[in-house]
């Protein structure tokens, strides 16, 4: 089942360590069959709320893969590049099947509590 990437940043300060970051995520990705679903504002229009910032999904063949990219020694040497640049949030989700209706989630056991990867880590 295919793995999603999202992050939702804001306060991005672009300059040499953000394209720096940007010239190396791809390579990064790319051992682990990881690539942009969603990339920027993408022409975003907010309909409910307010939503500042911008959307970054990338798409993993598995939870495995997107897991294996994110602890990597090429994307954890260029993370910081990320982090001292900017503010969000950043989270790996579990895509659904084809045939997925909205009810299934009244069939399935609570999921446990979840924890970040890394949480506790200086960033």
């Amino acid at each position: 089942m295919t793995t999603y990437a999202l992050a939702h940043l804001h306060n991005v300060t672009m300059g040499p360590q953000i394209v720096a970051y940007l010239e190396g995520i791809d390579a990064t990705m790319a051992p682990f069959g990881g690539k942009f679903v969603i990339h920027g504002d993408g022409n975003k229009r907010v309909l409910e709320g307010s939503f500042p910032g911008d959307v970054i999904m990338l798409s993993f063949p598995t939870r495995k893969a997107a897991e294996g990219w994110y602890a990597s020694e090429a994307y954890r040497a260029i993370l910081p590049l990320r982090t001292l640049n900017s503010v969000g949030d950043v989270l790996l989700i579990d895509g659904v099947d084809d045939d997925h209706k909205a009810t299934d989630i009244l069939k399935k056991e609570p999921a446990p509590s979840s924890t970040a990867i890394g949480e506790g880590e200086p960033h």
